[in-house]
């Protein structure tokens, strides 16, 4: 098993690679390959195990996104973002479990219910990577990240409730009201005091290395302990995520730079594993429905795909619409969305391997040790929701988004306030040079740096206002520009006669090492100005 587990991470990591370099959507290219070589003899096909899934790549997935995330965002949108990540999952598993139940006979309410709990959160992993690169507005990208955020605490908690009732725990309504909001209140401050304490030590610590790696454990010990009170791991991650995101900005910049690094290959590697791992799990989903009807299981997967997909639309427009019907205080604070835009945000609940986890988690048996009632069908028709809104609404959304012409128009303005803040920020560090050159004699050599900090500030503040001008095809090159051309060759050459030096004998590994590092982050410099034009 380990075995295979490490040609996956390498097989997946291959394909991702590939999809990468040529610009196909790897979430979708990595289920059609897992769908594909799962059929072929010999290949070990490793199992999804659910605490692999819920303990050990979900909380850094969750805590990388949050961290991502802009809690004032978030805050400015928390309405739509409830509507969407607690209400949807909510309606989603009620509609979904009766649709089931109507659907498949053998099914009982209760069981129905678990399968409605266990399709409701979207995985907005690939929508908002397609978002991303088709330029969708930011607020949209903000409210599909929000619902990821959130949304799985919210069914994975009803989905406790379901499978409660389903295996004949006596769960009243109140009682799963009080474990939503024991599960909600206790994982917002499980987070918080994670974040609090964990913020306080790496502001201790002041060592970047160390910083990082006791980043990359946070999230587990955080959902560990969250689970371990009972409440919800999920939103702990989550607030933790938020909470040392926000205090992210004023911490050390080699910290940030290499956070930065980990934690977009961590979640390369886990996004990429986890969705080959989808694909290669239908010979084990197909081993459990060995003498079902294929005609009633087949017309079940469809009623359930189509419900699962039809109850987002149908609910995207009301709860859309009508609040700034009814307020004229939204009215007032919000743009009104176009109806393509809405249904963009409504054609993007693609399910993921959270559902999967949890479908597979179900118990064999109920507390009375009777088979739990038609666990193989909940796990296919989990399989078909999960992979059926992944091929159809993921491979149509880039097409949809550029039929409905949804697409962003914040880019001036972004740079207009980008210049506004740029033009304040030089002028108080011009203030504060001067009054470090009223310090320094006439005479002195130091003088030279100062006039070159001078130059170096105005080259910053007039970078955002040469964006907002023309074109460099209308002006040619632009001062700022040349200067960062220039320069990374500079950097080019003195890297070259460094390394030089160190395959001469003449300095040392360790020197080189250091030297390149200063070389790659002035480098890195002119790379993001030159990738921020783009």
């Amino acid at each position: 098993m380990d075995s295979a587990l490490l040609v996956v991470i390498v097989v997946s990591l291959a394909i991702a690679a590939l999809s990468r370099r040529y610009q196909f959507a790897s979430p979708l290219v990595l289920v059609l390959c897992g769908l594909g070589v799962c059929w072929i003899p010999g290949l070990p096909t490793p199992e999804l195990d659910p605490d692999v899934v819920l303990f050990v790549i979900l909380p850094p997935l969750l805590y990388s996104a949050a961290q991502d995330s802009s809690y004032v965002a978030l805050r400015r949108n928390m309405r739509a973002v409830g509507l969407l990540a607690v209400a949807l999952p909510l309606v989603s598993a009620v509609v979904v479990g009766f649709v089931a139940y109507w659907s498949l006979p053998q099914l009982p309410l209760a069981a129905a219910l678990v399968l409605g709990a266990v399709v409701a959160p979207p995985d907005a992993v690939s929508a908002t990577a397609i978002g991303r690169r088709l330029g969708l507005p930011r607020r949209m990208t903000t409210l599909l990240g929000g619902e990821s955020l959130l949304n799985d605490a919210t069914a994975l908690t009803a989905y406790r409730l379901a499978l409660g009732a389903a295996v004949g725990a006596t769960t009243t309504a109140w009682d799963g009201i009080l474990l939503f909001a024991e599960a909600a209140i206790g994982g917002v401050l499980v987070g918080l005091v994670a974040g609090v304490v964990i913020a306080k030590v790496r502001q201790w610590l002041t060592d970047p290395p160390m910083e990082t790696a006791l980043g990359i454990v946070i999230p587990f010990a955080t959902y560990f302990v969250a689970e371990e009170l009972h409440a919800s791991g999920v939103i702990a991650v989550v607030v933790v995520g938020l909470y040392l995101g926000q205090r992210s900005a004023r911490e050390g910049y080699a910290t940030r730079l290499q956070d930065n690094a980990v934690w977009r290959s961590i979640d390369v590697m886990l996004e990429s594993f986890v969705f080959l791992l989808i694909g290669l799990q239908l010979p084990e989903v197909l081993e459990g429905l060995k003498g079902r009807s294929v005609g009633v299981i087949i017309w079940s997967g469809v009623a359930v795909l189509a419900t699962v997909i039809i109850v987002r639309i149908v609910w995207m427009f009301p709860a859309t619409y009508l609040p700034r019907l009814l307020s004229r205080r939204i009215r007032d604070r919000e743009p009104a969305p176009t109806p393509g835009s809405v249904f963009v945000i409504a054609w993007s609940g693609m399910r993921g391997v959270v559902s999967l986890a949890a479908a597979f988690a179900i118990p064999l048996t109920t507390d009375d040790n009777m088979p739990f009632p038609a666990r193989d069908e909940i796990i296919f028709l989990t399989f078909v929701v999960v992979v059926g809104t992944l091929l159809i609404q993921g491979t149509t959304l880039p097409l949809l988004i550029r039929v409905l012409g949804v697409h962003s128009d914040e880019r001036r303005t972004d740079l207009l306030a980008l210049a506004a803040a740029q033009d304040r920020a030089g002028r108080a560090a011009g203030k504060r040079l001067e009054e470090l050159a009223e310090e320094i004699p006439d005479n002195d050599a130091m003088k030279e740096q100062v006039q070159i900090l001078q130059r170096w500030i105005r080259s910053r503040k007039n970078l955002a206002w040469e964006e907002l001008g023309r074109g460099e095809e209308e002006l040619g090159e632009s001062p700022t520009v040349a200067f960062g051309r220039m320069r990374t060759e500079l950097l080019q050459v003195q890297r070259e006669v460094f390394i030089n030096e160190r395959d001469a004998g003449r300095i040392d590994d360790e020197v080189l090492r250091g030297v390149l590092r200063q070389l790659d982050l002035a480098e890195g410099l002119s790379d993001r100005t030159a990738k921020k034009r783009d």
